[in-house]
């Protein structure tokens, strides 16, 4: 079993920043992506960025130029988006998906509980 856990939300003053963390543990064997997305009371589930195996990053249009994945090469089970240039829009519910091999369990696809982040003065 996967288990995926994502932290650093919290209430930020628009033009403000945060970094936001996802950690993935258990029975992994290989991880092909992780990433991010956010939904908004009332909307649809969306894009914000996702970062492969090969390095190649997709982010959503809403958030190109502010928004930032990253993973250190120690701790490739770990990823961290940097959110800068915060707007009241970019209120959401972050959730982290990792999508990989288990030699246990096959191929996984697994998403967090979630982590909130509020912009507003």
């Amino acid at each position: 079993q996967v288990h995926v856990v994502e932290s650093g939300g919290g209430l930020v003053q628009p033009g403000g920043s945060l970094r936001l963390s996802c950690v993935a543990s258990g029975s992994i064997s290989s991880i092909d992506a992780m990433g991010w997305y956010r939904q908004a009371p009332g909307k649809q589930r969306e894009l914000v960025v996702t970062l492969d195996s090969g390095g190649n990053r997709n982010y959503g249009d809403s958030v190109k130029g502010r928004f930032t994945i990253s993973r250190t090469n120690a701790a490739k089970n770990t990823v961290y988006l940097q959110m800068n240039s915060l707007k009241p829009e970019d209120t959401a519910k972050y959730y982290c998906n990792v999508r990989g091999y288990s030699d246990y369990a096959g191929g996984f696809d697994s998403w967090g509980q979630g982590t909130q982040v509020t912009v507003s003065s």
